[in-house]
Parts: structure tokens; C-alpha cells; sequence
């Protein structure tokens, strides 16, 4: 496993679409956070690139105004030898032009002392991820650079193998990094590290004791801002096949020999390859009530925001365990949780309707993170009455380190080379063969109230327990 405390080398990070909104809301304050906690590079340089004839001083004063917005504040922070660090280049980018990206960079790369290697960060709309990549292939800029794409990359098994032609056309694998930010959140990185090094839970992590997965994504926001792009999207590429089953690879995985890079990434798309094909039979889509009255929506659109999936996972240790995947827009709570839930022993107690629901381990992967855990216990008094007790152990608290934002750790993963966390294009491949058909003949979704828990169907797909939430 990478050494956290390593530091990158001087590093020149050119940032694609930097003036964007990606960059604005994620990128940008990220940098800002491991300048702050002292994980960038000992001396680098950000060139951001775009259309724009934006002036170098322009350019920070964007940077300041996106961190006084989304924060870190620069006044929590080293901001004015953050602020002296960043360069931008205008005039755009590709294979043809190169606007003023070589000199710029040129610049930098000697400020720094010359042979610096690249980070490059696409913060940009997919379909300029291909010529973007042709052009640092063009220019030269591919040499000993790393390149992070933003997801998702590909819609369709088509484009994935489109782009991933493209990527390797330019960049061996071990240069690409696939950013799905749902791994880097700190929760999500205890599934396996919880699992895996606490004897409490490793000898229990199979259909034996194991009734059922539940991973559970539901959204109070509308899409109102941005319903044209929506359009184009729905919750399946937005959310099923990058993020959920992303998380149900991390739950489901074999055990690694080391929890470095390669064994990790490894594992985790071997056992994507087991996910069963998904059929309408194991699935259910909605739409929230108005979204067709929406700019820019089709009055008879399909587009799903909610989509709840049972899927399957077809080998010897998940045989006949369902993971329940669910998420939706316009729902009645904001939460990222999964939740293991382990079976009523065989010999035990009668449990009663009020403790049926134990034992539950869940991930709460919103803010710095927190694991809980739901036991059965005896209620204080004369009687034996069983109830269900959570304890919550904050992952934010539980040790005196700051918890890094998704977005930050990800990024210091790319500064020092660890892509335990990235997606690889096998399990990426497999995704495509899982759900593909779901995007292809959309039926009718069900239309669910604003702030409900979605479509009454969705219950269908769980059983007798029900949705853990809701």
C-alpha cells in the first residue's frame, strides 16, 4: 500500500475546463483542502485551460471567488502561496491548436526545474475526453503524465470501447486515472478495510450469514437546473452503473492478499464480473411528478430519476444474497448508506416484530462518514423484551486526523500514484454487458409524488423486510 506521508515531486496539473462548473464546486476546493493539510507536491503549478482569453490574475481571482463560494475559505488557508501557483492558458486544446497550453506549461515546467511530470485533470463534458486525449498525444504531453477522466466514461459499450481505444492509444493503464468520487469517500473505504481486518466480521461475510445488501441513494434535489443534460442521462448512467455498482463491488469482493493498488482494483472488478445480466424483471424505474413540465424535458420523456435493482451476484459466496440497489431525485430524505443486514440465527430467540431488523452493520457515506451498527438487546426492566439498539462509531471523530472530502483524497491519490480507487476498464466492460440493455428500450417509468420513497413497485423488489429507509 502506498505511504501516505510520501510527497509527489514537483508536479505541473493541468486542469481541462477549468472555468467550469466541475472545477468550480470540486476540483478547485480540493486542491485548496491538500494545500491546506500539506498534502500537494513540495513545489507544482496549475495551469488551467480553456477557451477564454483569461489573464493569469483573472484566473486566480476565479479560484478565490469559487473557494469564498464552496471553501475551503482562502482565509483558512495558505492562499497566497496557493494563489502565486496558478497559471491559465487560453485559446483552447487539440490535436490541430494548442492555443497557448505548450508555452504555458513550458513556463512552469522550468519554474519548476525542468522534467516535472503532468497531471491531467479532465474536468470536462465526455465527449471531449477523445480529442482532448489525442491532443496530449499530438503534442507530447503524454510522456511520464498521468491523465484523471471524470465519469462517466462511455454511455453505452459502444463509446466505452470508443474511448477506451482512444485513452490507450495514448497512455498506457497504469497513466489513466477513472474517477468514480463514491470510492474515495471515507465510509467507503472502511467496507473492506472493516471487513477484511476485524475477525468479528470476516468469517460472516457470505450468504451463510449474510440475508441481504442494501445500498441506498436518495436525493431531496430536483433537477431543475440542469434537466437538458438529465435528459440525456437518467438515474441508470448517472448513478446505477457508476457509483452503486461500484459500492456493491467493494462489498462483494473476495479478500486481497495486501490492500495495495493492484490487489484492491483487482478484486474489486473480478467481482463485478460475477454481477448478473439485469433484466425489467429485477428492476423498477420512475419519474417524480413534473419533471416533464420541466425546459427542456420531452412532454412524453422516459428519462427515469428513480431506479431501484435487485441484482445478482453469481458466485459461491453471494449465491441467492440480493443486493438492493436504490435512487431517485425529488425524494423525501438526502443519505448514502449501505447496510449489510446478517441473518436471524438459526437457534435463538424469537426476535419479535420489533427486533426483526437486527443485525445490521450500514456505511454512512455522507460527510467525514460513520459506521453503524444495529444489535439486538434485552430492554432495561424485569421482563425479557427484545429490542433493536444502533451505535454509531464517526469516522470524522474516531481519530485525531482530518477526514479528506472525496474529491481531495482522490486527487492526492493521483500525486502519488495509487489507483486502488480507480476504476479499470475490465470491470467497466462488464458493467456495460450488466445493464446495457436497460438503456437501450426505456419502458413507461411510474410517475411518484415529490418527497416520497419513489414508485410502490420498488417494494416488490425487496421482500418482506422492506427498505431499510423509508
Amino acid at each position: 500500500m502506498v505511504d501516505r506521508r510520501l510527497v509527489a515531486p514537483p508536479t505541473v496539473i493541468v486542469l481541462f475546463g477549468a472555468t467550469g462548473d466541475l472545477s468550480h464546486r470540486l476540483v478547485l476546493p480540493a486542491l485548496f483542502r491538500l494545500a491546506q493539510q500539506g498534502l500537494l507536491p513540495e513545489d507544482w503549478r496549475l495551469v488551467g485551460n480553456g477557451r477564454g482569453d483569461v489573464s493569469h490574475e483573472d484566473f486566480q481571482e476565479t479560484v478565490r471567488t469559487s473557494l469564498e463560494q464552496f471553501g475551503p475559505k482562502p482565509a483558512e488557508g495558505p492562499w497566497d502561496e496557493f494563489r502565486s501557483r496558478l497559471r491559465f492558458a487560453g485559446g483552447g486544446f487539440d490535436a490541430s491548436d494548442p492555443g497557448s497550453l505548450l508555452d504555458v506549461v513550458g513556463r512552469a515546467e522550468d519554474e519548476l526545474g525542468g522534467d516535472a511530470p503532468y497531471v491531467h485533470y479532465l474536468a470536462v463534458p465526455p465527449p471531449a475526453f477523445a480529442p482532448l486525449t489525442e491532443g496530449l498525444g499530438q503534442h507530447g504531453l503524454n510522456k511520464d503524465a498521468r491523465i484523471v477522466y471524470e465519469k462517466p466514461f462511455g454511455t453505452s459499450m459502444a463509446s466505452f470501447r470508443e474511448l477506451d481505444h482512444a485513452a490507450h492509444a495514448v497512455f498506457e493503464e497504469s497513466q489513466i486515472y477513472r474517477i468514480d468520487h463514491f470510492l474515495g469517500k471515507e465510509a467507503a473505504q472502511n467496507i473492506h478495510v472493516l471487513r477484511f481486518a476485524n475477525g468479528l466480521f470476516a468469517r460472516a461475510w457470505d450468504r451463510q450469514h449474510i440475508d441481504s445488501v442494501q445500498i441506498d441513494v436518495p436525493e431531496t434535489l430536483d433537477v431543475s437546473n440542469r434537466a437538458e443534460f438529465y435528459e440525456h442521462t437518467g438515474a441508470i448512467l448517472d448513478m446505477l452503473v457508476t457509483h452503486l455498482f461500484q459500492l456493491a463491488g467493494e462489498v462483494a469482493m473476495e479478500p486481497c492478499d495486501d490492500l495495495d493498488a493492484e490487489s484492491v482494483a483487482a478484486a474489486r472488478e473480478e467481482v463485478i464480473g460475477c454481477f448478473r445480466k439485469l433484466t425489467w424483471d429485477d428492476v423498477v424505474v420512475g419519474q417524480y411528478d413534473g419533471y416533464r413540465s420541466l425546459p427542456g424535458v420531452a412532454p412524453d420523456s422516459r428519462t427515469e430519476t428513480f431506479v431501484a435493482a435487485r441484482l445478482w451476484v453469481d458466485n459461491d459466496r453471494w449465491a441467492g444474497v440480493p443486493f438492493l440497489l436504490r435512487t431517485g431525485k425529488c425524494m423525501a430524505a438526502s443519505r448514502q448508506v449501505v447496510t449489510v443486514r446478517f441473518r436471524a440465527p438459526e437457534k435463538g430467540l424469537p426476535l419479535g416484530e420489533e427486533a426483526a431488523l437486527g443485525n445490521c452493520l450500514a456505511f454512512d457515506l455522507a460527510g467525514d462518514g460513520a459506521i453503524e451498527l444495529t444489535l439486538v438487546a434485552k430492554r432495561p426492566g424485569v421482563t425479557l423484551q427484545l429490542g433493536s439498539a444502533t451505535t454509531t462509531l464517526p469516522l470524522g471523530q474516531a481519530f485525531h486526523t482530518p477526514t479528506l472530502p472525496a474529491y481531495s483524497r482522490l486527487i492526492h491519490d493521483v500525486l502519488v500514484g495509487d489507483r486502488s480507487l480507480f476504476t479499470r476498464p475490465d470491470g467497466l466492460a462488464h458493467v456495460w454487458d450488466v445493464a446495457g440493455d436497460l438503456l437501450v428500450d426505456k419502458p413507461e417509468p411510474a410517475v411518484y409524488p415529490v418527497g416520497s420513497w419513489g414508485p410502490a413497485e420498488a417494494a416488490e423488489l425487496v421482500g418482506p423486510g422492506g427498505w431499510l429507509l423509508g
